[in-house]
């Protein structure tokens, strides 16, 4: 009888090749959200200045994994499905693109200029709460101000959007709530434009 001779050192090699194979775990899918292409705002000068400030979000959204309701108001964290940065710094970046579109004007900034800071609008948004239920809607409720520059009053609003999924999938999910987000800057740009809320 003739037996095969395995070395040792390959018999190693094979069943590690085998054990990493079985265990590898899935790796997270990164989300991020983009400014809603819709304009549906009449523009206004394309010389005004604005800054958004710092958004505001809730504790329970407040983290990397995308968050929602499911059954009897279960809240469940994705740990697969991820926000590719800190979701109040995406939601400012969102408002700031879509202002920039409503406004017809490039002047849209996250930070503040310091010396024309007496020729910018002010706007501030907190979300009060975020309600992302996956293949269903996405409800965004914000609270909102708008300052004008030099010393004039604030305008005071709140938008609550709600935006139908179009899917089961995240990728669904996170086009729901920038297209809420959409109609939140919609009404700041309405405000801007008028000077007062629509």
């Amino acid at each position: 009888m003739i037996r095969a001779r395995v070395p040792v050192a390959c018999l190693f090699v094979l069943i590690a090749l085998t054990a990493g194979a079985g265990c590898r775990s899935p790796s997270p899918t990164f989300y991020l959200m983009h400014g809603d292409a819709q304009r549906t705002d009449p523009p206004a000068r394309a010389t005004m200045n604005i800054v958004v400030s710092p958004v505001t979000v809730p504790d329970i959204v407040d983290r990397p994994q995308i968050v929602t309701r499911g059954a009897g108001n279960r809240i469940e964290l994705n740990e697969f499905a991820r926000w590719a940065e800190p979701l109040r710094t995406n939601i400012a970046r969102v408002l700031a693109a879509d202002l920039g579109q409503r406004l017809a004007t490039a002047r849209v900034s996250l930070v503040e200029a310091g010396a024309s800071a007496s020729s910018e609008w002010h706007v501030r948004v907190d979300v009060v709460s975020i309600d992302s239920v996956p293949g269903e809607a996405v409800t965004i409720d914000a609270q909102w101000s708008v300052r004008p520059p030099g010393n004039g009053a604030p305008v005071l609003g709140q938008t609550v959007a709600r935006e139908a999924v179009d899917g089961r999938d995240y990728g669904a999910l996170v086009a729901a709530h920038e297209r809420a987000l959409g109609v939140i800057s919609t009404d700041i740009a309405a405000a801007i434009s008028t000077g007062q809320v629509h």
